[in-house]
C-alpha cells in the first residue's frame, strides 16, 4: 500500500514539473501568476501599424471599437422609455373600437389656434385630412383624431420647434391619454445623438413618423412615413421618370452617389467609407465634407480632393443616368434621397441598418429597393452587377408604380397612412398586399367594395378570369311631364333586342312620378324603374340592382341599334378597366389663356367618352360615390353636363389610360336636358378649390370653335370648360390621356358582300 502511495506520488510530481518546464513561460504572462492584473499582449502587429498593414481608415478611427458619436444601449433604452411608455401599444389595448361603428372611419382635426404657427409641411397634412372623404367637422363623430399642434420637427435647436407640448395637449379634453389620436412627425432628437426624443409624452397615441428605428417601432400600431421635403407637392406630384420605351434597363451608371459627408458625429461611419467603392466608371460615389459652419476646423486629409471631385457631376444628371442609387442613413435613418430615387427609377440601394421602410406592413420593398447592411459595404458593388436585366427592368417599373400610388403628394402619404389604419379596424375585410402592391393601388382598390380579385376591373389577366357576358342598361331619363319621349322608347326596344342584355334599369330623375308599367315598352329582359334624387351624380351611384360587372351608361335622347350596342360590349370585354363608347370630345392645353380647355369638335384625337352612351366596370360606381369627396359631387350637382367629365378623369387617374371610341353609325348630337317639371340638381354652386399649378403644357392644339346653337347650348359647353378647370385644380394635374385610336368591326366599309360581315347594319343609313 505504502509503495502504491510513492508512485501516485512521484507521478503527480513529474507531471507538475513537465507543466513547469513546458508552458511555465507562457504562464508567467497572466496576471494571476505574476501578482498584478495587466492586460494580455498580443504577438501580432497592431492594425493602427501602417509600416505592416495598410488601413483604409484613420488610426485614431480605429482606437476604440465602438464609436463615441453612438449612444450606448443604456441611452438608448432610457431615450427609448422616455418617448415609449406605452411601448406595448397594440390597436387591441390601445384604440377604442367603439368610436368606429356608429359612424364608420371619421377624422377630426383640431381647431387651429391663431397664435399657433404651423409648419408648410404640416399645413398641408392637415389640409389633406381635411379635404378627405373621411373629414368630419364633429368631434362626436370621429374615430381619429389630429392635433393642431405642430409635431413635425422636434429637434429643440430647431425655428419650428414647438415648446410645452405636453401641457398643451394635457388641456385638451379630447386627448384622453392619446387614445385614438394620431401623431405625425418627420424630425425627432438632436445633436449629437439625434434619439428618437419628441420631447412630449405621446401616450397612446399612434405615431407616423419618419427615420422610424426598429427597436421604437409598434408593429401593427405605429406607421413608418417617408421623409418629405417642405416643397413636396400638397396633391396630384410630378410623374415618374420613367417612361414607356424610352430608356433601357441599363443606363451609363451602375451604381451612383452623391451627397455629404458628415466628419463626425452619428452616421458618419457610413458615410466615410462610401469613397472605397468609387471606380470614377460604372460607380461613382461623391461625398462633400464642405457644409455647415464648422467643417473647416474638422476636415481630414480627403476633404479638399473630395470637394474638386464633387463638382464634377451633376446630381440631376447622375440620377437620370444611373440604375441604382445608394441610400446612406444621414444623421437619423431617413432621407430625403429614397424619395428622389424612386422617382428617377433609380432602385435605391438602402444602407440604413434598423430603419422601419415607409408603410412597410402594407409594400413589399422587396420588388423594388436593394436592402443592403452598413457593415457589407464592399459587397454592394458585386451583388448589384448580380441583379438580371429583367429583374432590373422590374424594380424600375415597381418604384413608378410606388411613387405615382403612395408618395408623390403629401395627399397620398396622408392618405396611405389612413388607409392603412382603416384596414386595421376591420383585419378581415381589408386589402391583400397584393392589391398594394399591383395597379392601381392600394388607395384605388376599395375593400368596401370587394376583397375578391375578380370583382375588379384590373386583376382579369393575374386572375385568369374574363368579365361577366352579360351587362346592365342604365338609362337616365328627365322627361317632363311625366310621358316617356318617342326616343327612349325606340332606345329601349334596341338595347333590349342585344343578345348580351341582361336587365334594362331606368333612373328616373324627374319630381313628378313616373309612367305606370303599362306605358313602358315590353321587353325580353327585366325592366326597372329607380326613383332618383334629382341630382346629376345620382346616374353614378353603386345601386344594388346592379350585379354585372358591365353597365351600358344612356341618356333618354341617344340612338342606337342593337348591332352597335352587341360590337361596343364584345369590344369591352377586352378592355373592361376602360370606358369604351360612342360620342367623344377632347380637351387641350390652350398657351394663351394658361388652362386646359375642352371641345366638342371632331378631331384626330380623343380623351373624353361621353356617358351618354359608354361601357365601363360597375365598380367606376362605388369609386365614383366613395372614392371622391363630397366637395366633387357637389360640383358635378351645380353644373350641367359635369359628370361624364368627372368619371373619364376618375377612370384615366386610375388607368393612366385613354378610353376608346368605337364605331358609330350617326354622328351623336348632344341635347340638352329640359328641365321642365324636372329637376337636375338642387346644390349650390360651392366655392371653387384652390389653384394648384398645372403640368407642363402639351404641344398646343388649336382651340376649340365656336359652339353655335342655343343659348342653353352655349351655357352647356361653358360649363363643361369650367368643370374641367376645376377638376384640373382639384387633382392638381391633368389626367385625361389622348388617344388616336379607333376600333371598327373587321370588313367594316370594305368592298364586300355585307352577308360576310358580322355587324352589317352598322353601314346602313
Amino acid at each position: 500500500m505504502q509503495t502504491r502511495k510513492k508512485y501516485i506520488f512521484l507521478t503527480f510530481l513529474a507531471s507538475w514539473l513537465l507543466l513547469f518546464f513546458f508552458g511555465g513561460d507562457q504562464l508567467r504572462r497572466f496576471a494571476f501568476f505574476s501578482g498584478k492584473k495587466a492586460e494580455a499582449r498580443r504577438n501580432w502587429p497592431l492594425w493602427t501599424d501602417r509600416s505592416v498593414l495598410k488601413s483604409f481608415a484613420e488610426p485614431e478611427e480605429l482606437q476604440s471599437n465602438v464609436d463615441p458619436s453612438l449612444p450606448s444601449p443604456r441611452e438608448r433604452r432610457a431615450a427609448r422609455l422616455s418617448v415609449y411608455k406605452n411601448s406595448r401599444c397594440r390597436m387591441e389595448t390601445c384604440f377604442d373600437f367603439s368610436r368606429c361603428e356608429k359612424h364608420g372611419f371619421k377624422v377630426f382635426t383640431y381647431p387651429r389656434e391663431r397664435d399657433q404657427p404651423l409648419s408648410e409641411s404640416y399645413s398641408k397634412i392637415l389640409t389633406s385630412i381635411e379635404r378627405s372623404r373621411y373629414y368630419t367637422p364633429n368631434p362626436e363623430e370621429a374615430c381619429l383624431f389630429i392635433l393642431s399642434i405642430d409635431t413635425l420637427d422636434r429637434d429643440h435647436l430647431s425655428g419650428q420647434y414647438v415648446r410645452n407640448v405636453d401641457e398643451k395637449i394635457r388641456g385638451f379634453p379630447l386627448w384622453n391619454g392619446g387614445r385614438n389620436h394620431l401623431i405625425f412627425n418627420l424630425y425627432s432628437g438632436t445633436w449629437p445623438n439625434y434619439t428618437e426624443d419628441l420631447g412630449f409624452d405621446i401616450g397612446q397615441a399612434i405615431l407616423a413618423k419618419a427615420s422610424f428605428y426598429t427597436e421604437n417601432f409598434r408593429p401593427g400600431f405605429d406607421i413608418s412615413i417617408p421623409l418629405f421635403p417642405k416643397d413636396h407637392p400638397q396633391r396630384g406630384g410630378e410623374r415618374g421618370w420613367l417612361y414607356q420605351d424610352s430608356i433601357p434597363p441599363k443606363k451609363k451608371y451602375l451604381l451612383v452617389f452623391k451627397g455629404k459627408r458628415y466628419l463626425t458625429g452619428i452616421g458618419s461611419g457610413t458615410r466615410n467609407a462610401l469613397h472605397h467603392i468609387h471606380n470614377g466608371k460604372d460607380i461613382v460615389s461623391l461625398t462633400t465634407c464642405k457644409h455647415g459652419k464648422d467643417w473647416e476646423k474638422h476636415k481630414d486629409t480627403r476633404c479638399d480632393k473630395d470637394n474638386v471631385d464633387y463638382e464634377k457631376f451633376d446630381y440631376q444628371e447622375l440620377l437620370h443616368n444611373s440604375t441604382f442609387c445608394i441610400v446612406p442613413r444621414g444623421r437619423r435613418l431617413g432621407s430625403f434621397r429614397f424619395l428622389e430615387a424612386l422617382k428617377a427609377a433609380c432602385i435605391p440601394v438602402l444602407l440604413s441598418d434598423g430603419w422601419e421602410l415607409p408603410f412597410a406592413e402594407a409594400i413589399d420593398w422587396g420588388k423594388a429597393a436593394v436592402v443592403g447592411n452598413e457593415r457589407l459595404l464592399l459587397q454592394i458593388p458585386s451583388a448589384v452587377r448580380c441583379i438580371h436585366p429583367e429583374r432590373v427592368l422590374a424594380f424600375q417599373q415597381q418604384t413608378q408604380f410606388l411613387w405615382d400610388a403612395y408618395f408623390s403628394s403629401v395627399d397620398k402619404i396622408v392618405h396611405t397612412t389612413l388607409e392603412i389604419i382603416k384596414d386595421r379596424l376591420h383585419p378581415h375585410h381589408s386589402r391583400s398586399r397584393f392589391l398594394w402592391n399591383t395597379l392601381p393601388g392600394g388607395l384605388l382598390a376599395l375593400p368596401d367594395f370587394s376583397t375578391h380579385l375578380g370583382d375588379f376591373p384590373f386583376y382579369y389577366l393575374q386572375h385568369g378570369s374574363s368579365p361577366s357576358e352579360k351587362f346592365t342598361a342604365f338609362i337616365r331619363a328627365v322627361s317632363p311631364a311625366g310621358s316617356l319621349s318617342q326616343p327612349i322608347l325606340r332606345l329601349i326596344q334596341a338595347v333590349s333586342g342585344s343578345q348580351y342584355c341582361a336587365q334594362i334599369l331606368v333612373l328616373w330623375s324627374c319630381e313628378k312620378p313616373p309612367p305606370p308599367s303599362g306605358k313602358w315598352p315590353q321587353t325580353t329582359v327585366p325592366l326597372t324603374i329607380i326613383q332618383g334624387r334629382g341630382k346629376l351624380s345620382d346616374r353614378f351611384f353603386p345601386y344594388a340592382a346592379i350585379q354585372t360587372d358591365a353597365v351600358l351608361s344612356l341618356d333618354e335622347h341617344t340612338s342606337l341599334s342593337t348591332s352597335e350596342v352587341d360590337f361596343a360590349f364584345v369590344v369591352w370585354r377586352s378592355f373592361p378597366e376602360r370606358i369604351v363608347g360612342f360620342p367623344t370630345q377632347s380637351h387641350f392645353w390652350d398657351p394663351e389663356q394658361r388652362r386646359w380647355g375642352y371641345t366638342s369638335k371632331w378631331t384626330n384625337e380623343i380623351s373624353i367618352v361621353l356617358t351618354a352612351a359608354a361601357f365601363y366596370h360597375r365598380y367606376y360606381h362605388s369609386l365614383f360615390t366613395e372614392y371622391l369627396p363630397a366637395g366633387l359631387r357637389e360640383l358635378v350637382d351645380s353644373l350641367a353636363a359635369c359628370e361624364d367629365i368627372l368619371m373619364n378623369v376618375l377612370v384615366a387617374a386610375v388607368t393612366k389610360l385613354p378610353p376608346i371610341k368605337v364605331t358609330q353609325r350617326k354622328q351623336h348630337k348632344e341635347t340638352v336636358a329640359q328641365q321642365v317639371g324636372c329637376k337636375d340638381g338642387d346644390a349650390g354652386t360651392p366655392p371653387p378649390p384652390p389653384r394648384i399649378g398645372e403640368r407642363s403644357p402639351s404641344p398646343p392644339r388649336s382651340p376649340p370653335a365656336k359652339v353655335k346653337g342655343t343659348a342653353a347650348g352655349g351655357r352647356r359647353f361653358s360649363q363643361r370648360q369650367d368643370c374641367l378647370h376645376q377638376l384640373v385644380d382639384w387633382f392638381g394635374y391633368m389626367p385625361l390621356v389622348s388617344s388616336q385610336l379607333r376600333l371598327d368591326p373587321v370588313l367594316f366599309k370594305d368592298q364586300v358582300s355585307v352577308l360576310r360581315k358580322k355587324y352589317p347594319r352598322l353601314e346602313k343609313p
